[in-house]
Formats: C-alpha cells, sequence, structure tokens
C-alpha cells in the first residue's frame, strides 16, 4: 500500500515539474517599410486557413487587446466592426485574396472613401488555429467503502500556430509576415483528484505574436 501511494505521489510531482512546459518559434518577413502616422488604425480580421474553417475569434480578440494595450498602444479596429463597415467588400466570397487586388477594390469610390473615414492604413490576416495533438497515460477510479479516488496520469501535446500578414493600404502592397507556433505538453496527473496542468500555449502565442507585429509596424525597421 505504502509503494502504491509513494508511486503515485511521485507520478504527480513528475507532472508537477514537466506541467505547462512550452517551446515557441517566431519568424517574420518584411517586404516594405511600415510606420504608423497620425489617426491610422490596424485592423485584424480572421482568415478560412483549411477547410473552410476560420481562425478562432477569441484569439483575434487577444490579439487586438493586446496591441491596443501597453506601452506603445495602436488604434485598433476590431473585426466585426470593420467588416461591418465595409459590408460586403470584406465577407468570404467578396475580400480581396492578395495585395494586387487592391487597385481593383479602391477603384470603387465608396471603399476608397471609407478607408480615408476609418483611418485604416493596415490589414491584418490571421491564419491557423491550437489544436491537441497525441497524447497518452491512463486515469482509473474506484469507489469503496469510506473512500474512493482517482490515481494515474494523463498527457497531450497542444500546438498553436499563426501566421499574420501585412498589407499595407497606403503602399498598396504587402508589407510582410509575422509568425508564430508555441508547442506545449499539458498534463493531468491524479492523486485522489485529477489536477490538471494546461499548457497556455494559445495565450503564449497570442502574447509573441502581438508583440512581434507592434514591433513590425511601429519600429518598420525590425
Amino acid at each position: 500500500m505504502f509503494l502504491t501511494i509513494s508511486r503515485n505521489c511521485m507520478i504527480f510531482l513528475v507532472a508537477l515539474a514537466l506541467g505547462g512546459c512550452m517551446t515557441a518559434h517566431i519568424e517574420q518577413s518584411r517586404h516594405t517599410l511600415t510606420g504608423m502616422g497620425e489617426g491610422e488604425a490596424v485592423v485584424i480580421l480572421a482568415r478560412t486557413y483549411h477547410n473552410g474553417n476560420y481562425t478562432e475569434s477569441d484569439f483575434i480578440d487577444c490579439l487586438g487587446k493586446n496591441l491596443s494595450k501597453g506601452s506603445q498602444p495602436l488604434p485598433v479596429i476590431s473585426d466585426d466592426e470593420f467588416r461591418d463597415s465595409f459590408y460586403p467588400w470584406f465577407e468570404p466570397r467578396t475580400a480581396p485574396r492578395s495585395p494586387a487586388e487592391i487597385p481593383k477594390l479602391l477603384s470603387d469610390s465608396a471603399v476608397a472613401q471609407r478607408f480615408v473615414d476609418t483611418g485604416v492604413r493596415y490589414i491584418v490576416w490571421i491564419e491557423g488555429s491550437t489544436e491537441a495533438l497525441e497524447g497518452g497515460g491512463n486515469i482509473s477510479c474506484s469507489v469503496g467503502p469510506g473512500a474512493g479516488g482517482c490515481f494515474g496520469l494523463m498527457w497531450w501535446e497542444k500546438d498553436s500556430d499563426y501566421e499574420a500578414s501585412v498589407w499595407d493600404m497606403k503602399q498598396l502592397a504587402s508589407a510582410g509576415m509575422v509568425s508564430t507556433d508555441v508547442n506545449g505538453m499539458s498534463f493531468m496527473p491524479a492523486v485522489v483528484v485529477p489536477v490538471p496542468l494546461i499548457a497556455p500555449t494559445q495565450t503564449t502565442a497570442c502574447k509573441r505574436l502581438s508583440d512581434q507585429l507592434r514591433m513590425f509596424l511601429v519600429e518598420g525597421i525590425s
């Protein structure tokens, strides 16, 4: 009995030490110089990434909130506000697919005027997702006279992979790309009660991508 309890305690301690362990990778590619002038704003839009799926709305919201606060806050227009203002030009079937289509879009005087009115300088398209990958382990639970509990260990891998494509509406060109990939291992040890130790890969990806985007847009030469 003592050996069983000791073994389960060791499982819990090992999982506690490893829980939330993550690795992150950031890449950047710049095509043009950038900068933010007075009255200019950024809009962050979700782009379909595969099988017609959109990047999670909470990730888009997280990026917007992070960019609009801090020591260098940027004016950010939300996805919903922008699409409503520019309806129907940025609906899934009508939105431009590349910067090469921007001049055609702006040839419509109504669209061009709305960009002037809103001050949108950069459109940032976000593609990607957070997915649970392979895992393993087992937790068994039992109930007995006067006692019960769960014992064991489960683990799984999560990957948050996102890419931001930046369009410069002033230069009518692609300014570049910033991407981040955060991988983490989550654990759920159980010594009587299961305790989830979740690796916050999506939150970390949001923080890193928003920080890099801010530098990309404001500094212009990074």
